[in-house]
C-alpha cells in the first residue's frame, strides 16, 4: 500500500508542476500515458497489448494488460498469453467464465513492480515534460519575433548579456545586437525587440536586438498612439544605432500632422525614444510615393536644385549648391547614406554646374507662374529656374503632367529672368 501511495504522490507534483509550466490539462494526461506506456514496453518488451486509463480528477491512473486464454501448459509466452486455470483463478482479475481463444484482461498494480519501475517513471515523465516545456518556449516566442520585450540583466559576458523575463525564461542579446554605446549593470531592465529564435537540438535560444530597425518602430508604436491606432503608418526605417535614424511617416487622416504626432508637443514623444536609444538622433519626414520629393525631404536639411533619376538602376543624381552639400552629405557621410538606406535609392551628390552664376527659387516666381505648376515642378525635383531650364521640354510635360503651353510658359518667364 505504502507504494501505491507513493505513485499517486508523484502524479500530483506533476500535476502542480502542469500548473506552474502552462501546460494544458489534456497535453498533460497524454504525456503521463505516454510514460507509462514508455516504462511498461521496457518491462515487457511491449505495450501493444496494455490499456493505460488516467484519472485526472483522482490524481492516478488504471493499467490493464489483455492476455489471450490458452490451454494449461501451453503458455510460449507470458507477457501476451495465460493458461485456462490461471485465467479462471486470477487473484487480482478472477474470470470463471472465461474459455480458451478469449482474451482474460488482468489490472496490474503499477507500484507492485517496485521501486526501480516508480523511478524509471518519474525520471520519463520529467524527461517529457522538460521537452514539452522547450517546444512550448519555442512555439510562444517564434510567434513573437519582431515583438518588443523586456529583462531583466542578469549576467552581463565580454561578448553577450543574459537577461531573464518574468517567466525566467533566458533572452540573449549579442554584442553586435548592442548600441555602442550601452552599458549594462546586474539588475537593471533593458527592452529589446526578439530578433531570432531557434531550436537546435531541442534547446531554444531566444536572440533579442536593440540595433534592428524592428526595435525603433516598436518603439514609436509604443509612444505615439496614431501609429499603434493604424492612423499613421511607418512606411520607411533607416537606421545607423548609436548615430543617426530616419524614418518616413503617413498618415491615413488629414487632420493629423503624421510628423508632429510623432515628435509630440515640445518634442516630449521623441524624447523618450531618443533616450532609449542613447541620444541616437532621429529624423521624422512626411512620405511620399513621389520619388523625387521623398529623396529632397530624405536628404533634408539640405536644399536641392534639381535631381536625375535612373529607375533601372535606382541611382538619383542630386544637384546642389556647393554651400548645400555638406549638409546632404552630413557628418561622416551619414546623412546621404542614411536617404539611400530609407529611399532604396543609391544617391549621388553633385556641385550645381552653375553655380557660380546666379540661380533663383521658384518660389520667386509666384507673380508670373501658379502656385500649383511651381510645387508640381518642385516635386520632379526642380527647385530652382536653372534647374527647369537644364530639363528637356518634353521631361517637363511628362514628369510634371502640364500641358504644354503651360510649360512654354514657364520656360519663356524664367529664360527672360536671365536675359534681363
Amino acid at each position: 500500500m505504502a507504494k501505491k501511495v507513493e505513485t499517486v504522490d508523484m502524479a500530483d507534483r506533476f500535476a502542480e508542476f502542469k500548473e506552474l509550466k502552462n501546460i494544458d490539462k489534456t497535453t498533460m494526461i497524454s504525456v503521463l500515458e505516454e510514460s507509462f506506456r514508455s516504462v511498461l514496453a521496457k518491462m515487457f518488451g511491449s505495450d501493444e497489448n496494455f490499456d493505460v486509463i488516467m484519472n485526472p480528477d483522482k490524481g492516478d491512473c488504471e493499467i490493464y494488460q489483455n492476455l489471450e486464454v490458452v490451454p494449461d501448459g501451453e503458455v510460449e509466452d507470458e507477457n501476451r498469453q495465460i493458461g485456462l486455470t490461471d485465467a479462471r483463478n486470477d487473484k487480482d482479475s478472477p474470470d470463471p467464465d472465461c474459455e480458451i481463444g478469449e482474451e482474460h484482461t488482468r489490472k496490474i498494480d503499477f507500484a507492485s513492480f517496485g521501486r526501480r519501475a516508480i523511478l524509471n517513471l518519474r525520471q520519463t515523465l520529467a524527461s517529457k515534460i522538460l521537452d514539452l516545456q522547450k517546444d512550448a518556449i519555442y512555439t510562444k516566442f517564434k510567434d513573437l519575433e519582431g515583438e518588443l520585450v523586456s529583462g531583466e540583466v542578469y549576467q552581463v559576458w565580454k561578448r553577450e548579456v543574459l537577461l531573464l523575463d518574468d517567466d525566467k525564461n533566458e533572452l540573449l542579446l549579442p554584442k553586435d545586437q548592442q548600441i555602442p554605446t550601452d552599458i549594462y549593470r546586474k539588475g537593471e531592465t533593458v527592452r529589446a525587440v526578439i530578433h531570432n529564435v531557434d531550436n537546435k537540438n531541442n534547446n531554444p535560444k531566444i536572440t533579442v536586438s536593440r540595433t534592428s530597425e524592428q526595435f525603433l518602430r516598436r518603439l514609436f508604436e509604443l509612444e505615439v498612439p496614431e501609429i499603434h491606432d493604424g492612423l499613421i503608418v511607418i512606411r520607411a526605417v533607416a537606421r545607423i544605432p548609436g548615430e543617426r535614424a530616419k524614418i518616413a511617416v503617413e498618415s491615413y487622416d488629414d487632420r493629423i500632422d503624421p510628423v508632429g504626432a510623432c515628435v509630440g508637443v515640445k518634442g516630449g514623444r521623441i524624447h523618450g525614444i531618443v533616450r532609449e536609444l542613447r541620444n541616437e538622433n532621429i529624423d521624422v519626414i512626411n512620405y511620399t510615393s513621389n520619388p523625387q520629393l521623398f529623396i529632397q525631404r530624405a536628404l533634408s536639411p539640405a536644399k536641392i536644385s534639381s535631381i536625375r533619376l535612373d529607375e533601372e538602376t535606382k541611382r538619383a543624381e542630386v544637384f546642389l549648391k556647393p554651400e548645400e552639400v555638406s549638409l546632404a552629405i552630413g557628418k561622416g557621410g551619414l546623412n546621404i547614406k542614411l536617404a539611400s538606406m530609407l529611399t532604396g535609392y543609391l544617391i549621388d551628390v553633385y556641385r550645381d554646374l552653375d553655380s557660380e552664376e546666379e540661380d533663383i527659387y521658384l518660389d520667386e516666381f509666384k507673380d508670373e507662374i501658379d502656385e500649383w505648376v511651381i510645387e508640381a515642378l518642385k516635386n520632379m525635383g526642380c527647385a530652382t529656374a536653372k534647374a527647369v531650364l537644364r530639363m528637356p521640354r518634353e521631361e517637363l510635360i511628362d514628369k510634371a503632367d502640364l500641358e504644354e503651353d503651360t510649360v512654354d510658359h514657364v520656360i519663356s518667364v524664367l529664360q527672360a529672368e536671365f536675359e534681363d
